[in-house]
């Protein structure tokens, strides 16, 4: 049974963006290694290899945004620590190239990556949200046999500032 749909449509979007980011850039290294002219004095090849190279890495960076978001779909639990990181991280890199999209690219490209962005603040946040299960008591209002006792108060707030501190004469 599929409970959050979000977790499961950010892995596939992540995992389709990472192959179409590696692709991209892998394209964009072959298109400047075929040319014979260079961009402000640097070598054709290594401007081709630091694009294959690029693509490669932001490949793997959204793949492993994927595997994170497969993994909170597979287990139904939020992320944690490396992989709670990582999709933060990804919804920051989103956020940037969307504002870089509306100025470079358009509207249609903005669009994608704030919905992208959506899904993965989505995605974090749905399961911030999760309750603990609470405990029920009987229909008489009173917990019997044995059963754990009512509940404390909760204890007043802790003064926002501290105490004065003692001054010498």
């Amino acid at each position: 049974m599929v409970r959050r749909p979000a977790a499961w449509a950010v892995a596939i979007v992540l995992f389709a963006e990472a192959i179409g980011i590696a692709a991209l850039n892998w394209f964009m290294g072959v298109v400047v290694d075929r040319q014979d002219m260079s961009l402000a004095g640097l070598d054709p090849d290594v401007m081709s290899t630091s694009s294959k190279a690029g693509g490669i890495v932001f490949g793997l960076y959204f793949a492993m945004c994927g595997v994170v978001a497969l993994l909170v779909a597979l287990r139904d639990r939020a992320p944690a620590g490396f992989g709670r990181v990582l999709l933060i991280s990804a919804a920051v890199v989103h956020g940037l190239l969307g504002a870089f999209a509306w100025g470079l690219l358009g509207v249609p490209q903005f669009v994608f990556m704030v919905v992208v962005l959506a899904l993965i603040v989505l995605l974090l946040m749905t399961y911030d949200a999760r309750q603990r299960p609470v405990a029920r008591t009987p229909e008489g209002g009173k917990g019997g046999d044995g059963g754990s006792p009512a509940p404390l108060p909760p204890t007043p707030p802790e003064p926002v500032t501290p105490p004065v501190a003692p001054t010498t004469p």
